[in-house]
């Protein structure tokens, strides 16, 4: 029997950070993830500057890929503008490789499967236990479906599914684009340069839209395809996309059950207007961190719903 006070299932950005914080208050933790790191991750990579200032992270302490955006090329129903802002780039294979280290307790490779009670203990599988839980493990979270799923149902139209990938080129355009609404989907998307020469190139949109209209996201990312050739990208047609799924915040989450908390992607806090996941994902490791080391309530309500206000009034770093 491994034991420890809190264990934490995942070791995304969401469960890596609540770890780094409990490390810093003395707290024994562990973490339990399915994969070992580093791991492919889908996902666009976008960090916005709460992001960094919530992480205390500065580009020349990460030793990694950390691309600046200093302008977006935005596209609307064929009209198009440029946004000065102030956002980041991050490789999420090496992104979440190196927050798990930095979280600095112990990473056990496990796919949990039972979650139990005994006393005033939780017992994962017969082989964990501890005093507190932290579900972190995303979208299909053991720690949601066997304590929080009655009390969180997930909305159909809160569902976004998306395809995107990402690959080592040297395109001609270097600029940061989205695109919205294009041929009716409720979505967007998008062209996202990054550091050592990479590009994550997607398209993400609601489920249930797609549904209605008889299509599939990939029906859009095959028009995305088409699109990237105008950007200097002649085989986008041989890109092979990963696909995944994962919720918009669309009400107030019971995020606490007794010791047991949920946080990141397992709550459903992507930001409502661009699906933005790893701001909320950090915030909400980072709360339910304080709540275990100050023994006080944990809440999101107070984590931003838009990411917006984030590319037009960026945070001063």
């Amino acid at each position: 029997m491994t034991a420890a006070e809190v264990i934490i299932v995942g070791g995304g950005p969401a469960g890596s950070t609540c770890a780094w914080e409990l490390r810093q208050a003395g707290i024994e933790t562990i973490i339990l993830d399915k994969q070992d790191f580093p791991r492919a991750k889908p996902c666009a990579g976008w960090i916005t500057p709460r992001v960094v200032r919530n992480l205390r992270l500065k580009s020349d302490g990460y030793p990694h890929s950390f691309l600046r955006l200093d302008k977006l090329r935005l596209h609307f129903s064929g009209r198009s503008f440029s946004l000065p802002t102030r956002q980041f780039s991050i490789r999420r294979y090496e992104f979440d490789e190196w927050l798990l280290k930095r979280a600095g307790v112990p990473v056990y490779r496990h796919t949990v499967k039972e979650i139990g009670n005994d006393r005033d203990s939780y017992l994962l599988d017969g082989t964990y236990r501890c005093s507190y839980l932290v579900g972190a493990g995303g979208t299909h979270c053991p720690v949601y479906r066997a304590m929080f799923s009655e009390l969180n149902p997930r909305r159909a139209d809160a569902q976004i599914t998306a395809v995107e990938a990402e690959v080592k080129c040297d395109p001609a355009d270097r600029g940061c684009h989205l695109w919205f609404s294009e041929r009716g989907l409720q979505g967007y998307s998008w062209y996202l340069p990054k550091g050592n020469g990479y590009l994550n190139v997607g398209v993400g949109g609601r489920s249930t839209a797609l549904e209605a209209r008889g299509e599939t996201i990939r029906d859009h990312w095959a028009h995305l395809a088409r699109k990237l050739a105008d950007f200097g990208f002649a085989d986008a047609d041989a890109l092979q996309p990963n696909g995944h799924t994962y919720y918009l915040r669309h009400a107030t989450p019971t995020v606490q059950r007794d010791n047991a908390f949920i946080i990141g992607d397992a709550a459903g806090l992507a930001t409502k207007d661009l699906g933005e996941g790893i701001g909320p994902a950090v915030e909400s490791g980072i709360r339910a961190a304080r709540a275990i080391i100050h023994r006080t309530e944990y809440s999101v309500k107070s984590i931003p719903k838009y990411s917006l206000p984030d590319l037009i009034l960026p945070w001063r770093l």
